[in-house]
């Protein structure tokens, strides 16, 4: 024991300890919270939120200081929660601003069904009203008190960790994006700091003299291992992984549907062999249309953000968006398209460009006026069945050439790009538009460049060559090996269009089905369309027009062009992505590409974050059930785990980790075991009461005590026979108990709230 060790007091050093405990505690819950931007927008709720834990922790403390017993830490804090809670959101009918009253009682579930109501229409990161503000403190504040009573009261800073954990999951399984360096080893840094805390407190009051120090210096040698596996794994093995698509389980027994997933991260998915139908298609159209599901304009140079903005109600019938604002000399078309879902299990909704009326949905579903396309926050677009009407502008060859690109209405995600873009991608772009005469020009020089033969479609030839994705990077490297699938020409397309200074971004959706058969009744065309044919495509806005899609894809779809108005006698003739004609050589969307040319099956990119992004509630709840077994399993997993390190130590001759796994399964089974009880009374105790042998018990009581007062170490003159004791200890408590208590020892074990240490040990360590 060092001399500034034994010149501290064990209620100073126990002092000491609880508060650097509660003040990991507060540190773990802020290092959780930083993920919860990505979905919360911070505001003056964070505010309020880390006040609320702060009190909560503080006065939890103070309980704790005044040495009243744990459970009165845990009602003070909630009457401090609630207080605070009522402080804040219910000052207008509380007696005295902070004493709820039945009024202020009753006005919790208006501010809980508000903020159901922001989570339903928000769009992540949603600004918290009064309501969603309300629920976001209480949780903080709730989470501030069960990980205070979890690491402060039973000692087991490890399922506290767990928990702060899976509050910071929630968010990264809610939006894809790349891991938070910094918010991964703050998190990491807290927990480690709870668990050294606790292995010191512990090691020091139970240890003898002589083996604290060798004890505490293995304790940090343990944890510095901890924390730099934790690291690499967190930060070097886990990119490394192959992610797996999401896969929802088909109703039908036939196989597996499949989701959208719209970070561009398709490379996996892709290369999939599986491929089934996801959805039929009718339309009044030339030919099926391209179906667009999300859009993509923020991007950051690694990761395509999906576009969010306010939202609109879906109404039964009626117009969901006003008609795309045109130039009056732009001809319009008028096409009815019926689609019907099958194996296709995603919040997003295949839809036309540009509807503007979706009827038949069931379910709850809303509509993003800024990109035009339908979301449902907790429903599914499996087996719906609707109908949707878009007025398409068909301008002609001689307009859109005429049309400047971009306009006051747009915001500048469309237009931005990373200070570091790769020389080549604007080089290229330069040089492959030098001589176009109008943006149109230069869009269609682009897009003829791609589909040439310079370029291959390829699922398997970005892994041959390192790269895969949609980054800045990866769009450099597809210039140079100019092999790839659709992500890749899809992000390089958009990505040189914003270096030409035209707003871009990109569609995720599906290609043109296969024709499948004809309705008579209706004169139209049924159309399949598979899981192979989910598909990017980029998008530039033309001021007077709208966003005008592209194929630059090398040998699918169909590339972009218009005819002019003085040859065709048919203003705003067309085949582009969303707009084919089916009379135009290689546009008749019933060729369907062979599977080989095609975006492979699965290719929506069945990954998690897909649905997560609008965090439905089958994620949520099947992630709450998982976190909820893993709260379930921990005490028995942490308890098995006690028993283990002493069993070791009892085998050695350990006399104080024999007497503590004594105490420890005495507890378990509903024993009693006080503190304040010395060694010889609960010896007696269980040998009249319990029928232990007093032999066996005799010999355990006299090592522990010869290793308190003694000189020399814990040790045991016999190792074999003090643990011999011990498991005939153990044997006989069990026997005289039933086998609900014996069960209920297993999964619930008491011991973990109680201190290990006996009461002789711990006045040997205070004088020591």
């Amino acid at each position: 024991m060092s001399v500034r060790e034994a010149g501290t007091s064990a209620p100073v050093r126990r002092r000491r300890d609880l508060a650097l405990l509660s003040l990991g505690v507060f540190a773990g819950i802020v290092a959780a919270l930083l993920p919860v931007f990505s979905v919360i927008a911070p505001g003056s709720w964070t505010a309020g939120a880390l006040v609320a834990a702060a009190a909560v922790l503080a006065s939890g403390l103070a309980v704790r200081f005044s040495r009243l017993p744990a459970l009165a830490a845990t009602v003070v804090e909630l009457i401090v929660g609630v207080l605070l809670l009522t402080a804040l959101f219910g000052r207008g009918t509380a007696a005295l601003g902070v004493i709820p009253t039945p009024a202020t009682i009753a006005s919790v579930p208006t501010l809980y069904a508000a903020a159901s109501e922001e989570i339903r229409l928000g769009v992540a990161p949603v600004e918290p009203a009064t309501g969603l503000a309300f629920v976001l403190v209480a949780a903080i504040a709730g989470l501030a008190i069960v990980l205070d009573h979890v690491v402060l009261t039973a000692r087991m800073p490890l399922l506290g960790g767990v928990g702060l954990v899976a509050v910071s999951l929630i968010p990264t399984i809610a939006i894809p994006a790349a891991v938070d360096v910094p918010a991964v080893l703050v998190l990491a840094a807290t927990v480690l700091f709870l668990l050294r805390v606790d292995v010191r407190s512990r090691t020091r009051s139970t240890a003898p003299p002589r083996s604290r120090s060798t004890r505490a210096q293995g304790a940090s040698a343990t944890a510095l291992g901890i924390a730099a596996a934790a690291v690499v794994v967190t930060l070097v093995a886990v990119p490394l992984l192959p992610q797996p698509g999401l896969r929802f389980a088909s109703g039908t027994g036939a196989g597996f549907g499949t989701t959208i997933n719209p970070t561009l991260e398709l490379g996996n998915d892709l290369r999939q062999p599986r491929e089934i139908d996801v959805l039929t298609v009718t339309t009044t159209g030339p030919s099926a249309p391209y179906l667009r599901a999300v859009t993509l304009s923020q991007f950051d140079g690694a990761v395509w953000q999906p576009d969010t903005g306010d939202s609109v109600t879906v109404p039964g019938d009626g117009p969901v968006f006003d008609p795309v604002p045109v130039d009056g000399d732009i001809a319009l078309a008028d096409w009815t398209t019926n689609v019907t879902v099958g194996e296709l299990d995603s919040p997003w909704l295949p839809v036309p460009y540009p509807a503007s009326t979706v009827t038949g949905l069931e379910g709850e579903w809303l509509g993003l006026p800024s990109n035009r396309t339908i979301v449902s926050r907790s429903g599914s677009s499996r087996n719906q069945d609707y109908e949707a009407e878009a007025i398409v502008p068909r301008p002609t060859l001689e307009q859109i050439r005429s049309r400047p690109v971009g306009g006051d209405e747009l915001g500048d995600a469309v237009r931005e790009l990373p200070a570091d873009v790769p020389a080549i991608i604007g080089e290229t772009a330069r040089s492959v538009t030098a001589d176009a005469q109008s943006p149109y020009d230069a869009l269609v020089a682009l897009q003829s460049w791609f589909r040439s033969s310079q370029f291959r479609y390829s699922l398997d030839a970005p892994v041959d060559a390192g790269f895969d994705g949609a980054g800045m990077d990866a769009v450099a490297q597809f210039l140079q090996e100019r092999t790839g699938y659709c992500v890749h020409f899809a992000s390089a397309f958009a990505v040189m269009a914003r270096t030409l200074d035209m707003p871009s971004r990109i569609v995720v959706g599906y290609l043109p089905g296969t024709r499948s058969g004809s309705v008579e009744q209706t004169g139209t065309t049924e159309f399949t369309v598979t899981s192979s044919q989910l598909h990017a495509w980029p998008e530039v806005y033309f001021r007077g027009i709208g966003w005008v899609p592209f194929e630059p894809t090398n040998s699918l779809g169909v590339p972009t062009t218009f005819a002019s108005g003085t040859t065709t006698g048919a203003p705003g003739a067309t085949t582009a992505p969303d707009q084919q004609d089916a009379a135009t050589p290689g546009a008749a969307a019933t060729d369907a590409p062979q599977l080989g040319d095609q975006d492979g099956p699965g290719a929506a990119a069945t990954g998690s974050g897909a649905a997560a992004a609008q965090t439905p509630a089958g994620v949520l709840l099947t992630l709450g059930g998982v976190v909820l077994l893993l709260l379930l399993a921990a005490p028995a997993t942490l308890a098995a785990r006690r028993r283990r390190s002493r069993a070791r130590l009892v085998r050695a001759g350990d006399a104080v980790a024999a007497w503590a796994e004594i105490r420890a399964y005495a507890v378990d089974l509903g024993i009693p075991a006080p503190d304040a009880e010395s060694p010889r009374a609960f010896a007696a105790r269980l040998v009249e009461v319990h029928g232990v042998d007093a032999d066996d018990i005799g010999l355990v009581r006299d090592a522990l005590e010869h290793a308190i007062y003694a000189e020399d170490d814990a040790r045991s003159g016999d190792a074999t026979v003090l643990a011999a004791a011990v498991d005939r200890v153990r044997a006989r408590l069990r026997s005289g108990t039933s086998a609900v208590r014996r069960a209920l020892a297993v999964v619930l074990p008491r011991s973990l709230t109680m201190r290990e240490q006996s009461a002789a040990v711990e006045v040997r360590d205070r004088v020591g």
